[in-house]
Order: C-alpha cells, then sequence, then structure tokens
C-alpha cells in the first residue's frame, strides 16, 4: 500500500513540474493539432530487492540512505529535472542514466561551456560535492539552485536518484 502511495505521490508531482516548467524553455505548444512526442517511460517499478541492490552499489556511506526523505527532499529539484527514462530536458537535463555519465555530455541538452569542459564523471560522491554547492564546484554553472547544506539530505537524495535514475538490476 505504501508503494502505491510513493508512486502515485511521484507521478503526482512529476505532473505537477512539468506542468509548471513546461518543456524547459523550447518551442511551447497550446494547440491539440500539433505533433507531441512520445510520453516517456513510467517510473521504474522496482521491488524492494532491487532497491537494496541499486543501493549498495553506492559508497557505503549512503547504503543506510531513507528514499522517503530522498523523494521529499528531490522535490525542490524537480521543478527544473525530469527522471525517467525517455524523459524531457526541462530547465536543467533529464537525470535518467546520471550515475556514469560525463558531465556535460547529455545529448540534445544546451550545458554551460564551464560544464562541457568540466572533465568528471557523476558519481555519489561528485553529486553530493555539486549538490551542496554547485557554485562552489562549478563557478560558471548557469544552474541557479543555491544547494542543499544538510549532508544526511544529500545522501537520502543521491540514493534516491541511484534508484529513480538507474535500470533494474538484473537477476
Amino acid at each position: 500500500m505504501r508503494r502505491t502511495r510513493v508512486l502515485v505521490l511521484t507521478m503526482g508531482l512529476a505532473a505537477l513540474a512539468l506542468g509548471a516548467c513546461g518543456n524547459g524553455g523550447g518551442a511551447a505548444s497550446n494547440t491539440a493539432s500539433e505533433t507531441t512526442t512520445a510520453p516517456p517511460a513510467a517510473a521504474p517499478t522496482l521491488t524492494d530487492a532491487q532497491k537494496k541492490a541499486l543501493i549498495a552499489k553506492l559508497p557505503a556511506a549512503y547504503q543506510s540512505a531513507d528514499l522517503a526523505n530522498g523523494e521529499a527532499k528531490f522535490a525542490i529539484c524537480r521543478s527544473c529535472h525530469s527522471l525517467a527514462q525517455g524523459g524531457e530536458d526541462m530547465t536543467g537535463p533529464n537525470l535518467w542514466g546520471i550515475f556514469g555519465r560525463k558531465a556535460g555530455s547529455k545529448p540534445g541538452y544546451s550545458y554551460s561551456d564551464d560544464m562541457q569542459k568540466a572533465g568528471w564523471t557523476w558519481d555519489a560522491g561528485r553529486l553530493d560535492a555539486w549538490i551542496a554547492n554547485p557554485r562552489a564546484l562549478l563557478p560558471g554553472t548557469k544552474m541557479t539552485f543555491v544547494g542543499m547544506a544538510d549532508p544526511t539530505d544529500r545522501r537520502d537524495v543521491i540514493a534516491f536518484l541511484k534508484v529513480m535514475t538507474s535500470a533494474a538490476p538484473k537477476g
């Protein structure tokens, strides 16, 4: 029952965020006659065991994360970022597959020059530093988020991101 409520809440928040942000600054369309792209894949439905397996791939410091808190804290990020595989870029890029992706490399998204030249790959530690204070890590970023000071909240957001932006583990 709780999983259903979390999924409904997640889908509702995503719908609100997408409605508030439109399509990330591209050409907006309010006419029903124009063609739209296929909707993104639904959020992965993972078992508790699959979630634990994904979190186990994170460094030990992140393995005790509270996914419900991570989802709640990620709510401030939803106004700019979508999570679903195939989801649209908004003000910020879609985050599906963020772990292991080179910074500034998601096809189709217009990154700042500094982000394109950053030269790092996203992992839990880099995401932690980024979420704490993006401008301290990359002063030339176009991201306006000022940061999340609480390390517990960052830990929880990172674990939530790992679960929501990764394919279900095999086996």
